[in-house]
């Protein structure tokens, strides 16, 4: 009995031992195929879970909505609100002909602002010339500079089939070419034209379009974008309708792809999960645009001699006509230079915004990194960035899956044995000869540093597969900063040019603003006059006086008027998009409103006259106008008691002050006469 009691003990022993052995098996089997097909699923996990670096600091749990502070600083434009868009054609308009003329190829080279701009000129200019039009092709987005092959060219930011589904009245728009103009344009053998920046429309029509019937196809390169005036000559036919059809290629036909919008929208969401409006400031620094402006003394150490580089670089090809040095501080002074991180959040302070406010810094990687926005963050508790608001999980599905590069970069040679020297030394000869130079010494500045080739050459150097990867990642990030930029409560930019002085990304996310929403609040600095009214406190800079506040306050409140007429002056002939006014929006008009009338213009009727809007609004929109209550008409006539906008309006209010009577005395001091500010401000 006990030998049969031991082989029965055995026997189980076994038998748990062999299940033990196959659930490992088989849990590893379980592990593998989770690991391998539902890498989606478990990046959607950790996305659920992860633990943000950005955590809100708020002064106050309460955030009052009713008070004139709020509307004055987070409120509607008033004289702007009967502003609305309106790109549909007017008038005779028909549907492009199902017989063309031939077919357009586009490959367009830059960045985000140049492809966006350039996509919407291509389109007129097929429309101009009945052409079909082959889906651009974007050079910096093509599967050969090491990105997923999941997106390719156009699809890798936007959508094409919305860009086509939205343009079906407009042009004849095709994804390729046919096979037998596809197997031509490999050889080379269709004609191809480098189109210059701002070309004339007669220029397409004298010279592309008997090219185009001849051959029924043609290739344009758009290398600088923007291909087509900005401004329309007024005799050429159908010029307002060409500009209109700008407008819908633009704000309606280019959608970014669902992956970017998903993004996005999380971004937007969690920025506004504390439930409080945020500011979206676009700092405009850019390594082209500061040196070909002549901003590099903005800057120290390494970072003048690159931007003096990159300046060297444009003189030689002509980019730029000027010297070499160029003193920063007039340039400063006379406009021509970016408002840094700390002169932005200087007027913001100053115009009331508190310390607890959320700033979302968009635009792109910030040239100087993160040390020019240190003053920003000193001023400001809650300043965040795309980096601060996603993980990399997120941002590499947004990228697809993209193969592992091996870097090829040089490395040092191997040290050379004593046996072969000795061996070589032996086989020399009877007479002693030199030795070879050594081997030169690689360029490891992409591991060192980016500016290790400053002082090794005078171009530029060639960008490696991993650069050119993260220039095509840098039109994503451009596109979630425009969608976070256009649906802020508050935009305002540093700087609204790009290396070639044209309007960059921030102009065209206010031109955006202006068609979608004209009244939310958009600052436009002047940064010629706020660089006087900072020299002004240049020795106490952080203890601002009243008058000087006062000043801040209404060249804030004028430049939201001013700065968009000065705009349809400056901007637009440069880009149509970042003033698509007046020819793709229209009025509404309240029934109520007397100021209607000529005999007595508003000020309201006078910007709008100044903007030169006078198409009005078909009758369906009436349908759903909200009448403006009397108390946000005379919300101008109200006091307010900004405790925020102290002498010492840096220094949060939750501080302890000095003893015997601190708080008192800031409130006093705070109590700015915004009547008289809005008298001055309002035109």
């Amino acid at each position: 009995m006990k030998g049969q009691g031991k082989m029965v003990l055995n026997s189980r022993l076994k038998w748990v031992g062999l299940v033990g052995l196959v659930l490992s098996a088989f849990s590893l089997f379980v592990h593998f195929l989770l690991a391998r097909f539902t890498e989606d699923g478990v990046i959607e996990y950790q996305s659920s879970i992860t633990v943000f670096s950005w955590r809100p600091i708020f002064e106050s749990a309460n955030f009052p909505r009713t008070s004139p502070m709020y509307r004055r600083l987070w409120g509607p434009i008033r004289h702007l609100e009967s502003l609305h868009p309106d790109a549909n054609p007017r008038g005779n308009y028909a549907d492009p002909s199902s017989q063309t003329n031939g077919f357009i190829f586009v490959r367009i080279r830059g960045g985000f602002h140049e492809i966006r701009n350039s996509i919407c000129d291509v389109v007129a200019v097929s429309r101009l010339l009945n052409a079909t039009l082959v889906i651009p092709e974007i050079q910096s987005t093509t599967s050969s500079k090491g990105i997923s092959s999941d997106f390719k060219s156009f699809a890798y930011l936007y959508d094409e089939d919305q860009f086509m589904a939205a343009l079906a009245k407009d042009v004849n728009i095709v994804k390729t070419l046919p096979k037998n103009l596809k197997w031509a344009r490999r050889k080379k053998e269709i004609p191809s034209f480098k189109v210059r920046y701002s070309a004339s429309p007669y220029y397409y029509l004298n010279q592309v379009l008997s090219v185009l019937k001849k051959h029924s196809v043609v290739e344009l390169v758009v290398p600088e974008g923007g291909c087509l005036q900005a401004i329309l000559p007024p005799e050429l036919e159908h010029n307002e309708e060409l500009q209109r059809l700008r407008c819908r290629v633009a704000f309606h036909a280019l959608q970014f792809r669902q992956e970017v919008l998903e993004l996005a929208t999380k971004v937007l969401f969690r920025l506004r999960a504390p439930g409080r409006p945020f500011i979206a400031y676009d700092p405009g620094m850019t390594r082209d645009a500061l040196a070909y402006h002549g901003c590099a003394e903005l800057f120290q150490d390494v970072h003048t001699e690159l931007i003096q580089h990159k300046r060297s670089w444009m003189i030689k090809r002509g980019i730029v006509e000027g010297k070499l040095q160029v003193n920063s501080a007039k340039q400063r002074l006379s406009g021509s230079c970016p408002l840094m991180p700390e002169e932005v959040g200087i007027l913001l302070r100053a115009h009331g915004y508190s310390w607890d406010t959320i700033i979302y810094v968009s635009g792109g990687e910030v040239f100087g990194g993160q040390r020019t926005l240190i003053p920003l963050h000193a001023m400001f508790e809650n300043v965040v960035d795309r980096t601060s608001l996603t993980t990399p999980w997120e941002l590499n599905r947004l990228y697809g899956h993209e193969a592992n590069i091996i870097t090829s970069s040089p490395r040092t040679p191997p040290p050379i044995e004593k046996e072969m020297k000795h061996e070589a030394w032996k086989t020399s000869g009877p007479r002693p000869r030199p030795l070879p130079p050594p081997p030169a010494r690689p360029k490891s500045y992409n591991i060192e540093g980016w500016w290790g080739w400053v002082a090794e050459s005078d171009n530029e150097p060639e960008s490696t597969v991993m650069e050119l990867r993260t220039n095509a990642h840098k039109l994503l990030w451009e596109a979630i900063d425009y969608v976070i930029g256009l649906e802020a409560d508050v935009f305002i930019s540093g700087f609204d040019r790009d290396g070639n002085g044209r309007p960059n990304v921030a102009s065209l996310v206010m031109g955006h603003r202006l068609y979608q929403s004209a009244a939310l609040k958009t600052y436009r600095p002047d940064r010629k006059e706020v660089s006087k009214l900072l020299e002004e406190i240049h020795d106490h800079l952080y203890h601002a006086n009243h008058t000087w506040l006062k000043s801040v306050r209404k060249h804030m409140r004028k430049r939201l008027l001013d700065g968009l007429i000065e705009a349809s002056t400056k901007s637009k002939p440069l880009s149509f998009l970042s003033h698509p006014v007046p020819e793709c929006s229209c009025l509404r008009y309240d029934s109520n409103e007397t100021s209607f009338h000529a005999s007595s213009p508003s000020p309201q009727s006078q910007v709008q006259a100044a903007l030169r809007v006078a198409h009005r609004c078909p009758a369906w929109m009436d349908n759903d106008l909200i009448l403006r209550s009397k108390d946000k008409d005379n919300e101008e006539d109200l006091d307010e008691d900004d405790s925020t906008s102290s002498g010492l309006f840096f220094r949060r209010s939750g501080e302890n002050h000095e003893s015997g009577g601190g708080d008192s005395n800031n409130k006093e001091e705070a109590q700015l006469d915004d009547l008289e500010e809005l008298e001055g401000g309002e035109r």
